[in-house]
This record gives structure tokens, C-alpha cells and sequence, in this order.
């Protein structure tokens, strides 16, 4: 793998620079060098998806290294809501519904002819993908005898420009995350409809928030880590390059100056009136990423609003964004303040109830 992704680095490297003396050695007349400059562009960009590819296949592979001691790993293709963007509505086609992928994780020695609770795990990141940085997590669920699907959702990165440009951030991807729950509760005998819950951090973190707003009768309980919250507030902190992301044509379309209410209702912290559903969060007053006046907004919002939620601000925790998804002592211990909020509502076969416990789920298989 590693001489191949050498071979492939030369390959871009000698085609940028075919593709830039081309440029230069050609007519010098504006038009012929914007188009150039304009391919050279987009034979880079392409080549970024190619390699986006082959660092999910290479990830893919880590997986079963990783978590197959301990899980039956599956990744799965299924259906979405159609495009939140459709170029040519009335062409063939254009109105089907989105195909991704999702991970489902299941406990090996479980007992099929029992029920088991179900967690929905959206990741993280404007555009990226579910990746073994969750190994110590899944292995922690794993030994608590959850069933996980984690959903590749529209905009997720390693699947090529088409589902990179599906993003629907806030949008179309929160339906595909609910989805998720409904491929696994009809394809899955064991899985108990009743125990279904929702965590994720960061982006995931939204997803989640989202999830338990617009279909609070779906999911018995939900964990929000470091969740963006507030879309207007993000722009306004956050860089150029960053903000392009969400006024890319293929995505909202518009910066936030220029339609205020697009970017609300795609925020938590704008939808708080709507929760029913049991939810923890956790914020971090030193997140580099997700600023904590977000979360400070969605918090207050959720107390104005009279609603019951439990939640914590941490000041200054190592780790800052990822400050609870570390291998750090602190970082192990919260997490198993985490599991027990979801224990309660969701009943797992077994609980994780000391760092220990934590130490060997994720090294011996506790619980297997």
C-alpha cells in the first residue's frame, strides 16, 4: 500500500506539473491560460477525490484489524431522501433517492433470538467520514452489547466528487442518519425498536440534535458532544475558506448575510423549543473548532425554552475539540459518565462501570 500511494503521489505530481508548463508554453492570450488554469484546477480536485478513495478503502481495512476481535463489521449501501439540490429536475433520474453507505457494528456472541439497543453514530466534520479515529469508542459500545450503525451520509468524504457534492449540511443528511435507524430496524430482527438512540460529536453533534427535534419519537435518548449549534454565529467566527463550503453552489447557495433564515433553521440552538427527547451535552471552554458560545446559545435557548436537558461546560479539558474522545484517564472517565445517560433509557446487556472496565473493552474485549 505504501509503494502504491508513493507511485500515485509521482503521478500527480508529473501530471501538475505537465499540466502547468502547458499553461506557460502555450499562447499567452487571457482566455487560453484561464483555461488552462481553469483544467489544471480540476485535474486537481479530481485527483483529491481519487485519493480521498483510497484513504477510506485503506481506513476500511483498519477496521476489521481493529474492532473484528470483538464485532461482526458490515458496510452497507441503502437510501436517502432524493438531492436537496437537483440541477435538471425533469431529467432521468434526478428525483431518485440518494444511495450511501452506513457501518453496522454487532457484538460477536450475541444471542439473536434477544433484543438489543441500537445506536445511530453520524460523524463528525463539514465533509469527512467514519473513521477507525472512533476504534476506542466502538470497542467500548461494542462491550456493551449495542448494535451501531454509523451513516456515510451525503457530503461524506471517500466516495467520489458526486456524494461530496450531495451536501446538505443541516439538511437531507439529518434525514439520511434517520434512515440509517429505519434500514436497521427493518433488516435487523434483533434489534429492539424500542431502545434506539442518537450521539454524536461536532458535526455528528448536530445531526444528533437535529434527529431528536424534527423525529423525538424515534430515539429513546441522545448525546450531543461539542455540537455546532449555531450556523450564523459559526460564519461569523469562522474563515473565508470555511464559509465557501456553505455558499458553494452546490450547497446552500448563499452566505449567511444573504439569507439569515436558511442558516437558523439548519441550527440546533434556533430549533430548541422542539426537544422531547432525553439529551446530555458536553462543551469545552478551550475547543478550538466548535467555539463555546455555540453551545452556550443551544443551552440557553433549551432553559428559555423550559425544556429538561442535562449538560456540562468543562473549562480548559486537554483536547480541546476531542477532549472526551482521547485515551486520556479524564477524557475515559467522562466517557463513562456518557454511557451511563444513554444505560438508563437504552438498558444494555452490560455496563461499563470503572475506567477499567473502560481499559478492557478497549484492549482484551471486556464483555465478549
Amino acid at each position: 500500500m505504501k509503494n502504491r500511494s508513493t507511485i500515485i503521489f509521482i503521478s500527480i505530481f508529473i501530471s501538475i506539473m505537465i499540466l502547468h508548463n502547458s499553461v506557460f508554453s502555450a499562447d499567452q492570450n487571457n482566455d487560453g491560460v484561464n483555461k488552462k488554469l481553469d483544467k489544471l484546477l480540476s485535474s486537481i480536485n479530481s485527483l483529491r477525490h481519487r485519493l480521498d478513495t483510497i484513504e477510506k478503502i485503506s481506513d476500511d481495512i483498519l477496521w476489521y484489524n481493529k474492532v473484528g476481535d470483538i464485532a461482526h463489521i458490515d458496510k452497507v449501501r441503502h437510501t436517502g431522501p432524493p438531492p436537496a439540490n437537483v440541477k435538471n429536475p425533469t431529467a432521468m433520474g434526478a428525483k431518485n433517492p440518494v444511495k450511501f453507505y452506513s457501518y453496522i457494528f454487532i457484538p460477536r456472541r450475541i444471542d439473536t433470538k434477544k433484543k438489543y439497543p441500537l445506536l445511530i453514530f453520524p460523524h463528525g466534520g463539514v465533509h469527512s467520514n467514519f473513521s477507525t479515529y472512533y476504534t476506542h469508542i466502538i470497542r467500548e459500545l461494542m462491550a456493551q452489547k449495542y448494535i451501531v450503525i454509523a451513516p456515510e451520509y451525503r457530503g461524506s468524504t471517500g466516495y467520489g466528487k458526486g456524494i461530496y457534492e450531495l451536501i446538505d449540511y443541516g439538511g437531507k443528511e439529518v434525514e439520511d442518519a434517520n434512515e440509517s435507524r429505519k434500514y436497521m430496524l427493518k433488516n435487523y430482527p434483533f434489534i429492539d425498536k424500542e431502545r434506539v438512540g442518537i450521539l454524536g460529536w461536532s458535526h455528528g453533534g448536530l445531526i444528533t440534535l437535529m434527529n431528536i427535534f424534527n423525529y423525538p419519537q424515534n430515539y429513546k435518548v441522545a448525546y450531543a458532544g461539542v455540537p455546532v449549534s449555531d450556523l450564523i454565529a459559526r460564519m461569523g467566527y469562522m474563515t473565508d475558506s470555511y464559509r465557501d463550503l456553505y455558499s458553494a453552489p452546490y450547497h446552500i447557495g448563499k452566505t449567511a448575510n444573504q439569507d439569515v433564515n436558511e442558516y437558523r433553521r439548519r441550527s440546533p440552538a434556533w430549533n430548541a423549543e422542539k426537544l422531547k427527547t432525553p439529551l446530555l451535552i458536553h462543551t469545552n471552554t478551550s475547543d478550538e473548532d466548535v467555539n463555546v458560545l455555540e453551545v452556550e446559545h443551544l443551552i440557553k435557548s433549551l432553559k428559555a425554552a423550559g425544556k429538561k436537558f442535562e449538560y456540562k461546560i468543562f473549562k480548559n479539558a486537554p483536547g480541546g475539540h476531542s477532549f472526551d474522545r482521547l485515551d486520556l484517564l479524564m477524557s475515559k472517565k467522562i466517557r463513562l459518565k456518557i454511557y451511563n445517560f444513554l444505560a438508563a433509557e437504552l438498558k444494555p446487556p452490560v455496563r461499563l462501570k470503572t475506567v477499567n472496565d473502560i481499559n478492557r473493552a478497549g484492549y482484551t474485549g471486556y464483555g465478549k
